[in-house]
């Protein structure tokens, strides 16, 4: 498929981590609260014994965020895996960074508290360290079908997201929620938030890799003290917004010449250089998985950034 005439560059050097912490790597959010660079996304993970096993893997390889929402249908599996831990002594709630978030069938005031409830119970936590709104717009309690889709004529246009996020702020207050964000929100959206808040949204999560980066809304979150966190960091085939909205066909990042040559130079992965090409810029990443080697590969990247040594590749796609 032809692309417009575009230049991405690549960093030609991914370092490695030196240990679970070194790829652990957190940044601060307003709170004071600390987020991992990497986590495990848990999207289109629905497979109990898989998923349980996809968690252990990765808690057992350094990983202390962890991501699900409502929508994944998979928030009591998680929670079995972090009560065994948390019991067994293996880990402190406190190492831990558990983000879940608000259906956007449930985006009425009255309704947070229930599914941050029904959330609460799910993950067997007291709090969670990120609560975001999932989307922009909202349909009705009912508006889903059997298959997931959005049934006809179910979008709510009604949502009000000051009124929500006044709800969000007062479960901040009584302690059930560390920090507040938003997911799939665009600058208007989250200036409209951040101008009528107290407390401020502190990540905003999208979907951002080699072929989307977003640097416009990057670069706003950035002025406003958001992070950002990029889900299918990878470009992952099950994601299909860009196709959608965009018309063009999003190619197989991992395939990509420049990545490969990168990769065989250093001796790393695809999907390590991909994803150092967005964690060096301070975004964290969540990219999913199932198998325990690639859970360990994908948090073995360095946040560390291009010395003057390192070479530059730029690659043109067309």
């Amino acid at each position: 498929m032809m692309y417009a005439r575009h230049v991405l560059v690549l960093l030609a050097a991914v370092a490695s981590a030196r240990s679970a912490q070194e790829a652990a790597v957190r940044t601060v959010l307003p709170s004071g609260s600390s987020i991992p660079l990497v986590g495990l996304g848990t999207w289109q993970s629905s497979q109990e014994q898989e998923l349980e096993a996809s968690v252990d893997a990765a808690l057992e390889a350094g990983y202390r965020h962890i991501d699900t929402a409502t929508l994944y249908n998979n928030e009591h599996v998680i929670g079995k895996v972090l009560k065994r831990w948390l019991q067994d002594g293996k880990l402190k709630r406190e190492e831990l960074f558990v983000t879940t978030k608000l259906p956007f069938f449930g985006m009425r005031p009255s309704d947070v508290p229930v599914f941050l409830n029904e959330s609460l119970a799910k993950l067997q936590l007291d709090y969670v360290d990120l609560y975001l709104v999932h989307m922009p717009f909202a349909i009705a309690r009912d508006g889903l079908d059997a298959q997931g889709h959005v049934k006809p004529g179910a979008v709510d246009k009604s949502t009000d997201h000051l009124a929500i996020w006044k709800a969000l702020e007062a479960e901040h207050q009584a302690g059930r929620i560390k920090d507040l964000g938003v997911s799939n929100f665009n600058e208007s959206q989250i200036a409209r938030v951040l101008n009528n808040s107290v407390i401020k949204p502190a990540v905003l999560q999208v979907e951002l890799h080699l072929h989307h980066q977003q640097k416009p809304l990057v670069a706003f979150c950035k002025q406003n003290n958001i992070t950002v966190t990029a889900y299918s960091p990878l470009g992952s085939p099950g994601s299909k917004w860009i196709s959608q909205y965009s018309g063009k066909e999003l190619p197989d990042l991992l395939g990509l010449p420049a990545v490969k040559e990168i990769a065989a130079r250093h001796n790393k992965t695809a999907a390590q250089v991909l994803l150092h090409h967005t964690v060096y810029k301070g975004i964290v990443v969540i990219p999913k998985s199932s198998k325990p080697r690639r859970i360990r590969e994908n948090i073995g990247v360095s946040a560390r950034g291009p010395t003057k040594n390192e070479r530059v590749i730029t690659v043109t796609q067309r």
